[in-house]
């Protein structure tokens, strides 16, 4: 198993506000890309995914009319 860095951000796309809620852990997974399937199981689901040239791997994600940025940074 990998150990990352995951960086969950709720983006607000209120007007008034821009504020995210963002929230880190640590964690242990074999594979970032069924761990954000699993994590979005039974929604409404359009995820994008990029890596950065440092390998930091970010899934833009919009389910259930929440839009998320969810980035794993290896360890």
């Amino acid at each position: 198993m990998k150990r990352y860095e995951r960086i969950r951000e709720i983006l607000n796309n209120c007007d008034n506000s821009r504020m995210r809620d963002v929230d880190i852990k640590e964690i242990e997974v074999e594979d970032v890309d069924m761990a954000v399937k699993e994590f979005c199981m039974g929604k409404d689901v359009k995820c994008e995914k990029f890596v950065k040239n440092d390998g930091t791997i970010v899934f833009d994600i919009h389910a259930d009319g929440l839009d998320q940025r969810v980035t794993y940074m290896e360890l």
